[in-house]
């Protein structure tokens, strides 16, 4: 339940599943879905991925969205949406890890606000998890954010894909946070589609599915 003083909006939501039980899983995908959108719409996309060993958790947003701006705004105007929402998936990775699945097992994965919660959360929380997947997002923040970030992916493979036109993410930003990952030692799958819209294409999820694969690989 969130917090009386609001502090916490986004404590004791519901995480929507689907694949094997968490016990038989070798393999972990956290969700996190866009603004207005809905953790059993994100499990719609799991349908498109591999299934064998691997169970997919959908985080849900209180009211639908992570954090109430623009991923671009002063992050302080995000608060404490987003503070809260970041936590959210730190306890979700915890109890998966818990229940025994490494975070190098664990990938995060985001479309959209979802996409800019998975790459910031894994900046600010440095693992070498089974790897990220942001379709059509960056790093949170206005331009000049400190990404001086401590801990090291330690090769973990990253995927970030987006639109040149998107009317969301500036393609800048999608750029920065390449880097951002790169010197972070995050072996970068960076693809940038000319003209698509803000959505996920066919090449996404073939990209997403080879990740997965290899993330559950000994």
């Amino acid at each position: 339940m969130e917090n009386e003083d609001g502090s916490d909006p986004h404590a004791g939501q519901p995480v929507a599943s689907t694949g094997v039980p968490v016990e038989d899983a070798t393999t972990a995908v956290i969700m996190l879905h866009g603004r207005g959108a809905t953790a059993d719409g994100m499990l719609d996309l799991a349908g498109e991925l591999p299934s064998d060993g691997i169970v997919f958790l959908a985080l849900q947003a209180a009211g639908n969205t992570w954090y109430p701006r623009s991923f671009l705004a002063p992050i302080e105007t995000n608060e404490p949406a987003l503070s809260s929402a970041l936590q959210a998936v730190d306890r979700l990775v915890d109890e998966t890890s818990r229940k025994g699945i490494p975070r190098r097992r664990i990938v995060l994965l985001g479309f959209s606000q979802g996409a800019c919660l998975a790459s910031e959360y894994a900046a600010r929380h440095a693992h070498r998890y089974g790897g990220v997947i942001a379709f059509s997002g960056g790093l949170i923040g206005p331009d000049g954010t400190s990404r001086d970030h401590d801990g090291s992916f330690d090769g973990m493979p990253a995927f970030i894909g987006c639109s040149d036109v998107d009317p969301h993410i500036p393609v800048e930003r999608v750029h920065a946070t390449a880097r951002v990952y790169d010197t972070m030692d995050a072996r970068v799958d960076k693809r940038i589609y000319s003209g698509m819209g803000h959505t996920i294409n066919q090449d996404e999820l073939e990209a997403a599915r080879d990740l997965i694969v290899d993330a559950g690989t000994p």
